[in-house]
C-alpha cells in the first residue's frame, strides 16, 4: 500500500529472493523510462523500497507519481 508522507509516495515491496527483486526493478525501470519519470529506490536482498515525487514540480507528489505507482502495482501483481 502506497503511503504519502513528506511529499513522497512510498512503498516497500518484498520478494522471495534477490533475483526476483532485481527482476522487478528491471521491469519498473523500463516502464519508468517510457514515462520519463524515474523513482528513487533502494534494494537490499529481497526488499525494494520506492519513493516517488516530481522533481521538476518542486519535489511534490503529482499525477505523474500516481500514474507510475499504478504501473508499479501492476508489475508487482504480475508473476
Amino acid at each position: 500500500m502506497w503511503k504519502e508522507e513528506n511529499n513522497k509516495l512510498q512503498q516497500t515491496f518484498t520478494f522471495k529472493d534477490f533475483v526476483a527483486a532485481f527482476g522487478f526493478m528491471t521491469k519498473v525501470a523500463l516502464v519508468a523510462e517510457k514515462m520519463d519519470h524515474h523513482p528513487s529506490w533502494s534494494n537490499v536482498y529481497n526488499k525494494v523500497e520506492i519513493s516517488l515525487n516530481t522533481h521538476d514540480a518542486g519535489d511534490i507528489v503529482t499525477k505523474k507519481d500516481h500514474a507510475l505507482a499504478e504501473a508499479i502495482d501492476k508489475i508487482y501483481a504480475t508473476p
